[in-house]
C-alpha cells in the first residue's frame, strides 16, 4: 500500500480552531460557511481583509490576505514587475493580484497533511505573518498605482529605514 493511499480520521475542522482564536483575541470575524472564515485585522497602513479556507482535497488551511487597492489596468504590467520582486524577499506564501477584482492578495497554506490538527500558535503565526508581509510592501504597491513610480525604485522607497530621530 502505497502513503498516498492511506486515510487518516480528522477529528476536527481547522476553521474550528480559527474562530476559537479570533474569538480568545475578541477579534470580529464571520464565519461563512463550514469551511470558511473571514476577519479585519487592522494595520498601520491598512486595514486588511484576512479569509481562511480549509480546503479538504489538499488538506491545506489557506490564507488570503487582501487590502483596499484597486489595481487599473494601466498600472497591472507594473504591478507584477513589483510582484516578481516583492516575491523573490518573501519567505513564506507569496503576493498575487486577484484579476477577478483587480486587488493584490497575499496568500500562504498551512498544510495539514495525514490528519495533522492546527495549533493555536500556528494560527496566530499564520496571521502575524501575513499582515507583516502585507505592512512591510504595502507603501511599495501604493507607489506603483498612485505616484506612477516604477516597481524597483517603489520597493526601494518602501523598504528604505531611517537611522536616528529628527
Amino acid at each position: 500500500m502505497r502513503l498516498m493511499e492511506l486515510e487518516f480520521e480528522r477529528h476536527s475542522n481547522p476553521v474550528d480552531m480559527i474562530e476559537f482564536v479570533a474569538s480568545s483575541n475578541d477579534w470580529s470575524f464571520e464565519r461563512s460557511g463550514e469551511d470558511e472564515i473571514a476577519m479585519t485585522v487592522d494595520g498601520r497602513w491598512a486595514s486588511y481583509q484576512v479569509s481562511f479556507s480549509w480546503m479538504e482535497s489538499c488538506e491545506a488551511l489557506h490564507l488570503a490576505c487582501a487590502f483596499d487597492l484597486k489595481v487599473p489596468d494601466i498600472k497591472a504590467n507594473e504591478i507584477l514587475k513589483l510582484l516578481s520582486l516583492v516575491n523573490g524577499q518573501v519567505l513564506m506564501g507569496h503576493f498575487d493580484l486577484w484579476r477577478q477584482e483587480d486587488v493584490v492578495i497575499f496568500r500562504q497554506s498551512l498544510l495539514l497533511a495525514g490528519g495533522a490538527e492546527a495549533t493555536n500558535q500556528q494560527v496566530e503565526v499564520l496571521l502575524s505573518s501575513a499582515v507583516e508581509a502585507c505592512e512591510a510592501y504595502y507603501q511599495a504597491f501604493q507607489f506603483v498605482v498612485w505616484s506612477g513610480i516604477d516597481a524597483k525604485s517603489a520597493l526601494e522607497a518602501a523598504l528604505f529605514e531611517t537611522v536616528g530621530e529628527a
